[in-house]
């Protein structure tokens, strides 16, 4: 006869499951009062300017432009792994010199363009304005380099709601090392158990997995596996349900 027990804990639930012998831990997290956003692909939909602009440095080489679609499973890594990405797919082999010239020229069209194309999701100023009249601290963390990443933001009128912006070359590491997300949120004052990380892809869920941070995975970014592979402990469709979710009541 199956049979589960329930034992209380401080921090979760223990559920054993005797007719399996399956273990399985409930996360419950204290009150949230900071919250970490990734960039690209969960506050804005950059990828139209990132395809834009490696099909201009590919014009330079006499290659043929990406698909968008293409461009999109590229992103998350970084502008140098994207650049990577970009050239072993038209079949562009770089020394290292040129790829470190490749990459000089991409930062500087993109730092005059990264804002041609790129917008906001639909909802993230309000909601964000809701956040913050609700008193919530928030920071993003990104893999977009810092100097991009602050004037993305700025141009797009969104770096009013951030109190720290820490890109792929902020700190000596990057997602999806935790140490990325644990150190922004020491910055902050915060703490991993009173922090929670909106992100849409799998270096987001990692980062926020093995800092113990409550992950909120965003389904309408830039994702490269499925999402039954991600690791989350809530979902979102649009932007605007973060104020909907339960963690917030």
């Amino acid at each position: 006869m199956e049979k589960t027990v329930f034992i209380n804990l401080q921090q979760c639930c223990m559920i054993i499951d005797y007719s399996f012998f399956n273990l399985v831990l409930v996360k419950a997290p204290m009150k949230p009062s900071l919250i970490i956003f990734d960039l690209d692909g969960t506050l804005v939909d950059s990828a139209p300017d990132l395809n834009a602009c490696a099909n201009r440095i590919l014009s330079q080489i006499s290659k043929q432009p990406v698909s968008l679609t293409q461009s999109k499973t590229f992103i998350g890594d970084g502008v140098r792994v994207f650049i990577e990405k970009t050239l072993c797919f038209v079949g562009y082999s770089a020394n290292l010199e040129e790829l470190n010239e490749i990459e000089r020229l991409f930062l500087k069209d993109y730092q005059e363009h990264s804002a041609d194309l790129s917008k906001p999701y639909p909802g993230v100023l309000e909601t964000l304005t809701k956040l913050k009249t609700a008193g919530f601290q928030m920071g993003v963390c990104s893999n977009k380099p810092q100097e991009a990443s602050e004037h993305l933001l700025k141009t797009l009128n969104l770096s009013q709601f951030f109190r720290k912006i820490a890109g792929g070359d902020y700190y000596s590491v990057r997602k999806p090392d935790k140490h990325h997300l644990l150190q922004l949120i020491d910055d902050l004052n915060g703490t991993p158990k009173t922090t929670l990380m909106v992100g849409d892809n799998e270096h987001d869920a990692a980062m926020a997995k093995d800092g113990n941070v409550y992950f909120i995975f965003c389904t309408y970014g830039y994702s490269r596996v499925p999402i039954k592979e991600i690791i989350y402990d809530d979902r979102i469709s649009s932007f605007s349900e973060i104020i909907d979710l339960n963690i917030f009541k």
